[in-house]
C-alpha cells in the first residue's frame, strides 16, 4: 500500500519553520523575529514601557515604523 504524499507546506508554515528557535511540546514556541513593525499610534507607549523596565530594543536596525492614516468617521 502506498503512503499518502505529504501536502506541500503553506507559506505560513514555511515562514514559521524558518523562525522557530525552540519548540517544546506543551509549551509556547519561541520564534526569532527579524523585523519589528511598529505603529505610530501605540509605539510611544510600548517604548515607554521598555524604557521604564530598563530594556533596550534588541535590533534597532530591524525596526520599521508604519504610519496610520486615520480618517475621522462621522458618528
Amino acid at each position: 500500500m502506498q503512503e499518502k504524499p505529504t501536502p506541500p507546506k503553506t507559506m505560513f508554515e514555511k515562514i514559521w519553520d524558518a523562525h522557530v528557535v525552540r519548540d517544546v511540546p506543551g509549551e509556547t514556541p519561541i520564534l526569532y523575529i527579524d523585523r519589528h513593525l511598529v505603529h505610530e499610534m501605540t509605539s510611544p507607549q510600548a517604548f515607554a514601557g521598555l524604557r521604564t523596565a530598563g530594556i533596550k530594543v534588541h535590533r534597532p536596525d530591524a525596526t520599521i515604523t508604519v504610519l496610520e492614516r486615520l480618517r475621522p468617521h462621522p458618528v
